[in-house]
Parts: structure tokens; C-alpha cells; sequence
């Protein structure tokens, strides 16, 4: 709706307005371009235009949704699962996001997953065992040596913390 208002005050005349994507009837000039990227970034909204730059924010778009929204993913291969979703060969994905982004698929995904596993552990609904599960780490050992080597605590430890300071919170 916002990106919506921003076109229309700027007198930019559009097609379609879809996910992130703006088709118009015309090239949209510099001017125009620049007053629009501008009162988008107030929003937290930014405007790409090339290529690469777009494919990129779908490819971790993709990814942020498989793990943070979709509960029940199937046991797919994840280079499977984003080449499927946004038909490209996942070699030319992976390539391509590793150079714009300066780390791999794999590294953004291990990210998400520790993010999400920190998330549920917080929530305090399931254990270390079945959060294993509903993020498909082969074992518990696994989760726990990834999210030690991103942040550099245990998950039981990062659970403590937590709780301390929610403690420390509500003795205020």
C-alpha cells in the first residue's frame, strides 16, 4: 500500500505492484527515481535495480520463509527447494549470491536456522531434541556445534542467560 501511495504522488503510473516487484508503463527517470527511493528508505523500504541485487533479496527471501514460516517443510534438499521456487539452476544461485553477498547459501541458511533455533528456545515449548527435529539437524550434537560456532555459547547457556535477564527485568 505505501509503495502504492509513493507512486501515485510521484504521478508514476504502474501495472502491477506484486511481492516487492513494481512493473510500470514507463522508464521511470532519475529524478523520479531518486524522490521515490527517498521516501521509501523513511519506510525501511529500499528500490533495486539491477538484477543480481533482486535475485538476491528472493533468494534470502525464500530462505527466511522456509525456515522462520513454514512449519511442516518436507525432508527436501534445501539447493532443491530455492532452485525449485525460483527457477534457476542452484549452481548459478549459489554463485551468484556468494558474490554479492561475500558468504554462501549454506552460511545464510546455518544463520537463519541458529536465529530461529535462539527463537524457539525463548518461546521454552520444545526442547533441544525436537527443535532439532523441526529444523532437520541430523542430531542434537549437530544444532548445538553450529550454534556454539555462531555465537559462541551453548544453547543451554543461551537459554539461561536469557532467562536471567527476564528475571532481572521483571525484579525491577
Amino acid at each position: 500500500m505505501l509503495v502504492k501511495v509513493e507512486l501515485e504522488k510521484l504521478g508514476i503510473l504502474f501495472k502491477t505492484i506484486d511481492l516487492g516487484m513494481v512493473e510500470t508503463f514507463d522508464n521511470i527517470d532519475d529524478e523520479q527515481w531518486e524522490k521515490l527511493n527517498k521516501n521509501l528508505l523513511k519506510s525501511g523500504l529500499k528500490l533495486l535495480d539491477d538484477k543480481k541485487s533482486i535475485l538476491i533479496e528472493k533468494i534470502k527471501n525464500v530462505i527466511i520463509e522456509m525456515i522462520h514460516y513454514t512449519d511442516e517443510l518436507a525432508d527436501v534438499n534445501y539447493s532443491d527447494y530455492i532452485s525449485e521456487k525460483l527457477g534457476y539452476d542452484y549452481t548459478y544461485l549459489a554463485n551468484t549470491f556468494s558474490e554479492v553477498k561475500g558468504i554462501t547459501i549454506q552460511q545464510f541458511i546455518i544463520i537463519n536456522k541458529i536465529e530461529k533455533v535462539k527463537e524457539l528456545l525463548l518461546y521454552d515449548e520444545l526442547n533441544l531434541t525436537e527443535i532439532s527435529y523441526k529444523l532437520h539437524y541430523s542430531s542434537v550434537a549437530h544444532l548445538s556445534n553450529q550454534f556454539k560456532k555462531i555465537t559462541g555459547l551453548t544453547p543451554s547457556f543461551y537459554k539461561q542467560l536469557k532467562q536471567k535477564r527476564m528475571k532481572n527485568l521483571e525484579d525491577m
